[in-house]
């Protein structure tokens, strides 16, 4: 069991990360690679999406701290990071060509956020440009991309480079902001640029700054120091931790674990799984494990002299029925106390290069399930699968449920730890578990056709839709079970400061209140109590993990910003911070909100940008639009409308261009054309007179 004592503790995931970042880039320095190809930060749009394995959430602040962890980890050993997949590559299917078609909100908010905030806080060596079109035009292509919003905006100083085989156009993506085209070609793109200067399509000053920027690159990779030798044992351990603390305990009932290793009992181990592990995608991700541990062998080895364990594979991992193999785990499980039973996804349900057709589990393994629980015996599932799975259908018959993940060489031994209790549950799920794949937002626009795909959803990603509509889901954003308790008390929110310069301040205090040290994932929502825009009722901005033993108790403090309450505004093309009440909540998940408070933000208010086609109540509403347009109005001969509230709310949603033709030049707009010259000299506009 876990030992007692001990005092407070903060561990944040983001610490872990970057523990994994810098073994992985002394493994890589010692075997001669520069660049780590990673990480993923796409978003879970939608549970098909074949490469879900890969990346860190649905949610943009968890995956871009996450990833920024990661980044920083890789590259403080002298290799460097190749975020991916930029941008708004999230699915497989078509992946090559297929365009994005989503809002620049939505773009903003949740598809780039993760990498905005990685290259701000960790400045990435690269950044990999995605093979998707977005909006119809290539990533690797994409000038608003990767000039004027990751360089201009972001102020990446690192290489661009392309995802492979991605370029179609190397002129045009040089001119874009691409300054490495991967795989080679063999000197044909090479010779196209050089026929692009000569002949004046491409400016030779483009060209050099791509070409700097490699070199650059280049220079960075040449190491300053020998590589040291690799403690592969200690990374090992490593492994076993990490696999360890991301496991997530969905059910547990009757607190059926953790088992004691200890007990005069019998465990019957069913599922091929625990003999053949299944710890890694399909695709380019895959890589040679330093070793492998098997389940089936850590559970032999943790298992005391009284504790009895026998094995049934139950199943083959093609899928085809076995009959034999069926029986005997049945009869295993019956002749035991408890059933632990080792199901998953085989490796070709998830790759990259497609995408998954259902996220059920193999008929085979729901059919032996539900005759093991038939038996009467406690059954413990522990599931092994990189992308979510349908459970709504089946948990009843798990009295405990633990999801595995693909969880590496070493999760074999951290599956042992965590079913005998020498580790606690700490993992948190990064996305919504579904009641069905026809609830989740994307379903009707997921994966898309001829050559598009529709982000209809917008914003409402993931527990962002699901809380929204207030969805029943099986297991929420956020959710997971320790073999502990805690509690939650003393929530308050201070706020410093107004507009940009604005800084919450988030104090709680949490108890451990069970009987085993343990580690809990403190989680912070904001949401918006009034917006000038449809917001989610709430959105993670904040969290951290905090061991602590029995009985202890430990203050948590947060600090959130501006932009951590703001909202992306095209029209704008800014995140604008309103003015009013804003709810914090705090809790173990999207749905376990344990504390709220409400705080008040100061912020100047932001009138809508007015343009000559802008609307008669955006023109009302402005502080100097309104009294130049009324004005205006007045000038109108034979008319009072701007004497007549009811006749100003009948023509509010007009353009004012049309109105203004409408009157037949009954009005002198010179005063609304000069704010307008004022105002928006660059926007090339239908003049007000219609001219």
């Amino acid at each position: 069991m876990l030992p007692h004592g001990g005092g407070p503790r903060f561990v944040l995931g983001r610490d872990l990360l970057d523990r994994i970042g810098r073994a992985l880039g002394a493994e890589a320095r010692a075997a001669g690679v520069a660049v780590l190809l990673g990480p993923g930060v796409n978003i879970k749009r939608s549970p098909l999406c074949g490469r879900n394995f890969e990346y860190f959430s649905e949610d943009p602040c968890l995956s871009g701290h996450l990833g920024a962890a990661w980044v920083r980890g890789v590259q403080s050993r002298g290799v460097g990071a190749s975020v991916k997949h930029f941008a708004a590559n999230n699915q497989e299917t078509d992946r090559m060509l297929v365009s994005a078609e989503v809002d620049e909100r939505t773009l903003r908010e949740i598809y780039l956020a993760a990498f905005e905030h990685i290259v701000a806080t960790a400045r990435p060596w690269t950044v990999m440009a995605a093979y998707n079109r977005i909006n119809g035009v290539s990533a690797s292509e994409n000038h608003w991309l990767l000039t004027e919003v990751l360089r201009g905006e972001w102020g990446f100083d690192g290489a661009v480079v392309s995802d492979w085989g991605a370029v179609a156009d190397p002129v045009a993506a040089v001119a874009a902001g691409l300054d490495l085209e991967m795989p080679t070609t063999n000197g044909s793109s090479a010779a196209r640029l050089v026929e692009a200067v000569e002949s004046g399509r491409l400016d030779e000053a483009v060209l050099d700054r791509a070409a700097a920027r490699v070199l650059e690159l280049l220079d960075r990779a040449e190491p300053t120091a020998p590589a040291g030798p690799v403690d592969f044992d200690r990374h090992h351990l490593l492994a076993r931790t990490a696999a360890a603390e991301s496991a997530v305990l969905l059910k547990n009932d009757d607190a059926v674990l953790p088992l004691d290793p200890a007990a005069r009992m019998s465990v019957a181990v069913i599922g091929e799984f625990a003999r053949t592990p299944r710890f890694q995608g399909a695709g380019s991700s895959q890589v040679n494990p330093t070793r492998v541990d098997r389940a089936l062998d850590a559970l032999t080895e943790a298992a005391g002299a009284d504790l009895r364990l026998s094995f049934s594979p139950g199943f083959t991992l093609s899928g085809d029925d076995d009959v034999t193999l069926f029986d005997d785990a049945v009869s295993a499980a019956a002749a035991a106390d408890v059933a632990v039973m080792f199901l998953g996804l085989p490796e070709g349900e998830e790759s990259e290069g497609l995408d998954r057709e259902h996220i059920g589990l193999p008929d085979v393994q729901l059919r032996l399930l539900e005759a093991v629980a038939r038996t009467g015996r406690d059954v413990v599932v522990v599931l092994a699968n990189g992308g979510a799975v349908e459970a709504a259908s089946w948990r009843h018959h798990a009295e405990a449920v633990l999801a595995g993940w693909l969880n590496g060489q070493a999760g074999g031994g951290a599956i042992a730890d965590l079913l005998f209790g020498r580790a606690n549950p700490c993992g948190r799920l990064a996305e919504s578990i579904p009641m069905r794949l026809q609830d989740n937002p994307s379903y009707l626009d997921f994966p898309g056709a001829d050559g598009t795909v529709a982000y209809g959803e917008r914003i409402y990603v993931g527990y962002r839709y699901y809380d929204a509509r207030e969805m029943s889901v099986v297991y929420p954003f956020g959710h997971g079970l320790s073999y502990t308790a805690f509690a939650y008390s003393g929530l308050h929110a201070t706020v410093e400061g107004r507009g940009d310069d604005v800084a919450v301040r988030v104090r709680l205090t949490v108890t451990n209140t069970g009987s085993m040290t343990g580690k809990e994932v403190v989680q912070v929502y904001v949401g918006d109590a009034e917006s000038s825009v449809d917001r989610p009722v709430r959105e993670l901005k904040a969290f951290t993990k905090i061991e602590l033993a029995p009985g202890a108790s430990a203050p948590v403090e947060f600090e959130l910003h501006a932009r951590d309450l703001s909202f992306y505004h095209p029209l704008h093309s800014r995140w604008v911070l309103e003015a009013g009440d804003f709810e914090i909540a705090v809790g173990a998940s999207s749905r376990d909100l344990r504390l709220t408070a409400r705080f008040t933000v100061d912020a100047p208010a932001l009138p809508r940008p007015l343009r000559s086609d802008s609307p008669v109540k955006d023109w009302l509403a402005h502080p100097e639009g309104g009294p130049v347009l009324l004005r205006t109005l007045s000038t109108m001969k034979g008319s009072a409308v701007a004497a007549d509230p009811t006749v100003l709310r009948m023509v509010e949603s007009l353009p004012l261009n049309r109105l203004i033709a409408m009157s037949g030049d009954r009005m002198d707009t010179t005063d609304v054309d000069r704010l307008l010259d004022r105002l928006d000299p660059a926007f090339t506009r239908v003049r007000t007179g219609g001219a």
